[in-house]
Formats: C-alpha cells, sequence, structure tokens
C-alpha cells in the first residue's frame, strides 16, 4: 500500500535541500537517508534521500541527484510516497493510518448516524475527517480527544462527542455576557 507521508516546499539554500511538509507520524523511519520514496507526479521519482536535517524546526531533505536550488526548486510541491505493508500499524496504540480510518462509519456516543469518513484532511494544528452524511452534504469533525472518543476499527466505526454546532445548526450561547445580551432591554 502507498502512503503521502510528505510534501516538498521551497527550495533552502543554493546546495539543493528543500523544505518538507511531514505527513507522517514516523518522520524518523519514513523519511531517513537511504529511503526511496515514489513521487507524485510519478514523473519526478523516484527519489533517494540522500540526508535530512531539522533547521529552525523545518526538517530540510536533500534528494541524490539534486545539487542546486534550481533542481530543488523543480521539485516544489511534489508528494512523496512511501510503500508500507497494509498489515503494519503505528508503534502508538492511539495513532491510526489514514488507510485505517477511511470508511468508517461516524457515530454519536448515543448511536446516532453522522456519515461516513471520506477524506481526512491534514492541517498545521490538527486534523480533520471530512464525513459525508446519507443525505450528500459533508460536514468537518476535527480529530481531537474531545470530540472524536472512539476509534474501534473491528466495528469500522468511529465514536464522536461533537460539541453543539458542530453537526447541527444548534448552538449554544458561549459565555455568560452573551446570554445576559440576549435577555438586555426591549
Amino acid at each position: 500500500m502507498q502512503l503521502v507521508v510528505a510534501r516538498i516546499g521551497r527550495a533552502h539554500g543554493i546546495k539543493g535541500e528543500v523544505t518538507v511538509e511531514v505527513r507522517t507520524d514516523e518522520p524518523e523511519l519514513r523519511l531517513a537517508p537511504g529511503a526511496v520514496l515514489a513521487t507524485d507526479p510519478a514523473a519526478t521519482g523516484p527519489l533517494t534521500i540522500e540526508t535530512g536535517r531539522v533547521h529552525s524546526g523545518r526538517l530540510l531533505l536533500r534528494f541524490e541527484g539534486v545539487r542546486d536550488r534550481t533542481a530543488a526548486e523543480a521539485l516544489r510541491n511534489t508528494l512523496l510516497i512511501a510503500d508500507v505493508d497494509p498489515e503494519e500499524l503505528p508503534e502508538d496504540e492511539d495513532e491510526y493510518y489514514d488507510h485505517q480510518l477511511m470508511d468508517l462509519d461516524v457515530v454519536t456516543k448515543d448511536g446516532t448516524e453522522v456519515g461516513r469518513i471520506t477524506e481526512i484532511s491534514h492541517l498545521p494544528s490538527q486534523d480533520l475527517f471530512i464525513v459525508e452524511r446519507p443525505d450528500g452534504t459533508e460536514v468537518m469533525i476535527p480529530f481531537v480527544e474531545a470530540i472524536v472518543v472512539e476509534i474501534d476499527l473491528e466495528e469500522q466505526r468511529a465514536v464522536i462527542d461533537p460539541p453543539p454546532g458542530l453537526i447541527d445548526d444548534r448552538a449554544e450561547i458561549a459565555s455568560e455576557r452573551d446570554a445576559a445580551e440576549g435577555e438586555g432591554t426591549a
């Protein structure tokens, strides 16, 4: 099975290094020197990682055969794809690969059907489940412990405890001040 593990960003310096947006919880395993990665678009790869280092909180990689800024810049926005055994599981029991979460049924704690996970969006602050509802509309569910309370791979479902307004139109008043303003003068 092939998984996207990173996206190449802009060139860094003049010797062929690039910044990468990491899309794996195991960069030390997937993006280590010597790793050979497929690419999307396929014409730019495969790429073999020559060196990697962290600079100012960003991962920088250099690939074999990429020696200057021009060659590095030509790789911008390329997705790096690793071959992963489909039976392989993350080390931490609270971590999941995207392929494990795709197509899970999403239900609330009381068993109300919400929909099915059709996409996982990886944002800098958190991941989002894109859930298609039975009526064809979509809802975004933040993949955080306070909302996604259980992932049951055997039952193929994700159990959520959504705050008011996340999956329906009933929102709560956020503070006492807002409540007082709502009761104000007529």
